[in-house]
């Protein structure tokens, strides 16, 4: 079923809309996480933005076969950045500063990056190795 879930989340952005969202799953704790689809929304990500749901993220979909960076230009909003692999397994965290064009970069290939409310998987201790639960709402 993951495996099916990320193929589709791979295989058809052109065809989705804009305003796509995944549920991510941790025993009871929830996130409704925005898709970013378009090379747009991609490159845009959270920028600008001034608020978000607290259980609200973005899901990146990525190329597994490179390392990617992220930073908060033009974020005004502290993150916490998470890289997955493609069963969603937690392979990092990477706090963020709003508004820093620091680097923060996989450390192994990753399938997905999630940027959530700084703090939110620490404070549910939810771990690295941890594995979310993805579903369509």
């Amino acid at each position: 079923m993951k495996r099916l879930l990320w193929l589709w989340l791979w295989l058809l952005p052109g065809t989705l809309l804009a305003s796509e969202f995944i549920v991510l799953t941790k025993g009871e704790h929830q996130l409704l996480a925005e898709v970013a689809l378009t090379p747009s929304q991609r490159s845009q990500g959270l920028m600008w933005r001034t608020e978000m749901p607290e259980n609200g993220g973005m899901l990146f979909i990525l190329d597994p076969q490179s390392r990617q960076c992220f930073w908060m230009r033009n974020t005004y909003i502290p993150l916490t950045l998470v890289f997955l692999d493609q069963d969603f397994r937690i392979l990092q965290f990477n706090d963020m500063t709003p508004l820093s064009d620091e680097l923060h970069c996989a450390e192994q290939l990753a399938s997905f990056a999630l940027e959530t409310h700084q703090g939110w998987f620490s404070q549910r201790n939810i771990a690295v190795g941890s594995r979310l639960e993805a579903s369509l709402p």
